[in-house]
């Protein structure tokens, strides 16, 4: 639907094009956030013990740390990244784990193998430049926090 929209953006009166660009912020959270989540992040919350002894650790970490470190970003923090909930802060734990795995796990695997995680990194990366969008949690929160500031404040002279 944006790509029909698109030549006519320009057109749209600016709440239309406001709302398309957080419901496009929308949908890349929660896509991504999921797919990661539960792609990624499940499988190691629920193997968690069985995955610790043998976990990857490129950077020295050891395995069970390295391990608790990315089901942590992939799970946990990819649920608060599709609920927008302090959301660019919850993007950050995934692109340190995804920039690890792109530039240190997969450092010497062909493109294909990388593509995935350049993908994933590409998303949140632009996820906390974009920020969440109207809707979300963090915008939620924020609006009575920017009603009541813009609110003239009554004051009685003595």
């Amino acid at each position: 639907m944006m790509a029909i929209l698109r030549p006519c953006y320009g057109l749209l009166p600016q709440s239309t094009s406001d709302r398309l660009t957080d419901a496009g912020l929308l949908l890349l959270r929660v896509s991504f956030g999921l797919s990661l989540a539960l792609g990624h992040g499940w499988q190691k919350l629920t193997h968690f013990g069985e995955m610790s002894a043998g976990f990857p650790d490129p950077v020295g970490l050891g395995s069970a740390l390295g391990l608790g470190l990315m089901t942590f970003a992939e799970f946990f923090c990819s649920l608060a990244v599709v609920a927008g909930l302090a959301t660019r802060l919850a993007a950050i734990p995934p692109i340190i784990g995804l920039g690890v795995a792109l530039t240190v796990f997969h450092a010497a695997d062909p493109w294909q193998k990388k593509e995935l995680a350049f993908i994933y990194l590409l998303a949140y990366s632009t996820i906390v430049v974009a920020g969440p969008g109207r809707f979300s949690l963090d915008s939620l929160i924020a609006n009575p926090v920017r009603r009541r500031r813009s609110e003239p404040t009554v004051c009685a002279d003595g």
